[in-house]
């Protein structure tokens, strides 16, 4: 039996945007239905064919953009105004939506979410049903999982981990080595 080669979406050349250094993204138009995406309707902007699957219902739509060598798959979605760049990976069940960053080679993955003006990068991840929104901001190799929580102006850097369903909130970082797990909440004023 032969393998669909069917594609989910094409370029649409007439409607770019151009961020400098020459890269060139593309509006993305759905060929066919798939998920809650109905055949015709218009997506996000990516600068290639690799930057989104054909397969799965993996999609970018609204004002989103997805360049360099990152890449969106599995069933993720990236909507509104996100950016997902460099090297960085949206997968499964993941969704990445408002103003949201994720950059480098951060990846999100499951069903995590990373949304508001939050920016997951360095080599962060963010796993599971673990929740990133505000202003907070994950990188160096920290890692949220397991329906961990990072809101506010919160962040979470070098080699920190939150999991289990702990929260951090307001002004707090949560650096170094450091493990927050369980019903732990860490919260920080400036």
């Amino acid at each position: 039996m032969e393998q669909s080669t069917a594609k989910k979406y094409e370029f649409l050349i007439n409607d770019t945007i151009e961020l400098g250094g020459g890269v060139t993204l593309f509006r993305i138009k759905a060929l066919i239905g798939f998920g809650n995406v109905k055949k015709g309707e218009l997506g996000g902007y990516v600068e290639k064919e690799g930057n989104l699957c054909h397969s799965g219902k993996a999609w970018v739509t609204g004002n989103a953009k997805v360049y360099g060598s990152a890449r969106v798959s599995g069933d993720a979605e990236v909507s509104g105004n996100a950016k997902v760049f460099g090297n960085a990976e949206v997968i499964d069940n993941a969704k990445v939506y408002d103003n949201a960053l994720v950059s480098d080679n951060a990846w999100v993955a499951d069903d995590a979410e990373v949304s508001g003006n939050a920016k997951v990068s360095g080599h962060a991840k963010v796993l599971g049903r673990a929740m990133v929104t505000g202003h907070a901001k994950v990188y160096g190799n920290a890692s949220l999982h397991d329906s961990a929580w990072l809101c506010d102006n919160a962040k979470v850097y070098d080699n920190a981990n939150v999991l289990h369903g702990a929260k951090v909130t307001g002004n707090a970082e949560v650096s170094g080595d450091a493990w927050i797990s369980g019903d732990a909440e860490v919260s920080g004023n400036a």
